[in-house]
């Protein structure tokens, strides 16, 4: 298993560490739900530095790009991030991520940590442009600083106004004493904040610095366990339950991340999807009685017969009630239908609702 270049910090801080995508992670500090009701109210760190970093550049950077994401990258402009997906040639996803333009020849893709592998391979496939790729996931460390109280606990450490940042734009400025570290107004909580990254031999500072000018606002450090309760409120895919290499983006409701202004791998069977309607759908629901579902549950109709599989689920911490993705017929797919969730012995009803969870 390998380390991030804080391990040692989780360690003395009495973190839980579980093995995540080759990496040992702190799943867990004081427990999940004080962990998620802190980022929900005011602010937390996660060090999510597994996290693979890969540098697109060069006159062609940008046309390697267009061909193995969904998303329009002609859209960017320096300082804008861009959530996209690459698609496979069979109608599944070989992974989400964000794209960063540092300028019109030099992009940073942010991939999955347990892809990381994969998703350079697949590019590298297509990459007949002469591109010029740099894997630089090994060297580089990434700080997710997220809350209503972000902005206002870190801005003593730059001289970014981090109050006005627009969501899904980026800096590359001073932070904590450091030069030329990216600061983005981006996240995977739903309660504001910034992601930060620099280079492994700077985030210690980076991290001490963060604590200290947090103190005062309440920061703690957060688990992936809370990290994954508040991603489900919100309704993010994660990779490996709600997408995979199974599952288009068109059933994954991202069409929204599927611009047909472009081609790009597999656009045409995606763009028919898109325009004849799917089989399944990835729909939100919420159990009506006491119950928690999870990964892998079956999601049975009013007969008991199975129509679909619940791909995240968790007891909400927020809502203190029942909720969860999962993929079902196009027909139960409409807000307010009555679905059961197999727990156990136990079919639970639940009903299809609308997303976020956590307004």
């Amino acid at each position: 298993m390998k380390n991030t270049a804080l391990t040692h910090i989780h360690e003395a801080l009495g973190a839980k560490l579980v093995p995540f995508a080759g990496y040992n992670m702190p799943v867990q500090y004081e427990g999940i739900n004080i962990e998620h009701e802190t980022v929900r109210n005011a602010v937390g760190v996660f060090d999510v530095s597994h996290m693979g970093e890969f540098l697109i550049s060069g006159p062609n950077a940008l046309s390697l790009i267009q061909k193995v994401c969904s998303n329009d990258a002609a859209k960017l402009f320096d300082g804008k991030a861009q959530y996209s997906c690459f698609p496979n040639a069979k109608g599944g996803i070989v992974d989400d991520l964000i794209i960063y333009r540092l300028n019109e020849e030099k992009y940073l893709l942010v991939v999955n940590a347990s892809n990381i592998q994969k998703d350079w391979d697949w590019i590298s496939s297509h990459n007949d442009v002469g591109a010029e790729m740099r894997d630089l996931s090994d060297n580089f460390s990434l700080l997710a600083i997220q809350g209503p109280k972000a902005s206002k606990a870190m801005q003593s450490l730059t001289s970014v106004d981090l109050e006005n940042m627009k969501y899904y734009t980026f800096e590359v400025a001073d932070f904590a004493g450091i030069e030329h570290v990216i600061i983005s107004a981006t996240g995977y909580t739903g309660s504001g904040g910034f992601e930060i990254y620099c280079k492994n031999s700077e985030v210690e500072q980076v991290w001490n610095k963060v604590m200290e000018a947090g103190a005062d606002y309440g920061i703690k450090p957060i688990g992936l366990a809370a990290r994954d309760t508040l991603r489900l409120e919100m309704g993010f895919c994660l990779y490996g339950n709600d997408i995979d290499d199974t599952t288009s983006p068109i059933e994954a409701g991202l069409g929204w991340i599927t611009k047909f202004t472009k081609e790009f791998t597999n656009s045409e069977a995606l763009k028919k999807q898109k325009g004849h309607g799917t089989e399944r759908k990835l729909i939100a629901f919420e159990l009506d009685e006491r119950g928690i579902p999870r990964q892998g549950y079956d999601i049975v109709d009013g007969n008991g017969h199975k129509i679909g599989i619940v791909t995240s689920g968790t007891m909400s911490p927020s809502l203190k009630k029942g909720i969860g993705l999962g993929y079902v017929p196009t027909i139960f797919k409409s807000i307010d239908s009555k679905i059961h969730i197999q727990i156990r012995k136990n079919s639970v009803p639940a009903t299809v609702v609308k997303l976020p969870f956590y307004k």
